[in-house]
This record gives structure tokens, C-alpha cells and sequence, in this order.
């Protein structure tokens, strides 16, 4: 597959989304990477937990700005691609 193209489609080579969050994005209907641009990563993580019933663990918020920031971006500064940098202050 080309690279740009997997990059688009992929939802699993956004940084820090493996099988399962790929599955709650594509359950919010986000199915594509380009989908995740102007997105707010703080309403993502509101509407999966209305999705879920329950309580979703705020590392979820975290990974959610680390991939709009990776999608929204041709160039990633890498440290901002590790989801763990994108806690709260």
C-alpha cells in the first residue's frame, strides 16, 4: 500500500491509536486519519464517553490531541507524537 495513502486511511498508523481506539473512532464515525482534522480532541472524549455509558480514562483525551495534532500537520515534532505530552498542565 502507498504510505500516503495508509497514512489517510490507516486510522492504526495515527501515533499512539492501536486496534481497539481505532475501533472507538471508527464507533464515533471516524473511520479515515484526514477525518481527525479540526476535530476537538475534549468533545471526542465526550462523546465516547455519552457512546460507552461510563467513565473513560483521561489518557483517551490524551491520545484524541495527539492525534489531531498528527493529523492536522505534514510535520510532527516527535515529541509531540507521544501521547503522554499531551496532559494536562
Amino acid at each position: 500500500m502507498d504510505k500516503n495513502k495508509s497514512k489517510n486511511t490507516d486510522l492504526e498508523s495515527v501515533p499512539g491509536v492501536g486496534k481497539n481506539i481505532a475501533q472507538d473512532l471508527r464507533d464515533m464515525g471516524i473511520n479515515r486519519v484526514d477525518e481527525l482534522k479540526g476535530q476537538d480532541p475534549e468533545d471526542m472524549y465526550a462523546r465516547l464517553t455519552i457512546l460507552r455509558g461510563r467513565h473513560i480514562d483521561r489518557c483517551m483525551l490524551y491520545v484524541f490531541r495527539c492525534a489531531v495534532y498528527y493529523a492536522s500537520n505534514d510535520k510532527h515534532d516527535p515529541e509531540l507524537l507521544k501521547w503522554w505530552n499531551w496532559k494536562d498542565i
